[in-house]
């Protein structure tokens, strides 16, 4: 799929080169909801300088990066995962893909050292659209959409080199576009 989301599908929202919206300047977004009332996700690319026992005082020892998820509620601490065989919750958004769950029981296997930053990645904050916005957005070609992403690379690489290795992924029509300077002034 691409340019294209459908509510029953999880995806990817992956910006254009020269997007001018620095919270989401070379991003990739995986879309956690998309249904009439509007759109959910979470910036997989941009880590902050925090790490989860600065955020979690009871999982003093958790020296997990946590991640920017977009510019709504950034007091707000949220989860993506990939282990429900050990979290045993979450919503399902696809690919092997959950969306929250039982915290406490997070919580316990971080502490355990069950889990680590190849099963779980947590956020301050979320990306949001209103009814139609993200249509919008799409319409003025500020992003491409794609279901057709290897899910490990999503907790396996960041910053701008995740952004290289989706549109990589996107195939030969796309692959060009990572060698665009992120700034045009600079070419």
């Amino acid at each position: 799929m691409l340019n294209n989301i459908h509510p029953e599908t999880s995806g990817l929202l992956i910006s254009e080169p020269f997007m001018l919206d620095p919270n989401f300047r070379r991003s990739v977004v995986l879309l956690a909801d998309h249904n009439d009332e509007g759109t959910i996700g979470y910036v997989m690319n941009q880590r902050s300088d925090a790490v989860l026992a600065e955020i979690m005082p009871d999982c003093e020892t958790c020296d997990l990066p946590v991640y920017v998820g977009g510019p709504v509620a950034t007091d707000t601490l949220h989860f993506i995962h990939c282990r429900y065989d050990k979290i045993d919750s979450g919503a399902e958004i696809g690919k092997g893909l959950f969306w929250g769950g039982n915290f406490e029981r997070v919580k316990e296997l971080l502490r355990k050292g069950e889990i680590n930053d190849n099963d779980i990645r947590f956020f301050v904050g979320y990306s949001g659209w209103e009814p139609g916005q993200l249509d919008q957005e799409l319409n003025q070609n500020a992003w491409l959409v794609s279901d057709k992403y290897n899910p490990g690379l999503l907790f396996m690489e960041e910053g701008d080199q995740l952004w290289k290795s989706i549109i990589m992924e996107l195939g030969p029509r796309y692959q060009h576009i990572v060698n665009f300077p992120e700034t045009p002034m600079w070419n």
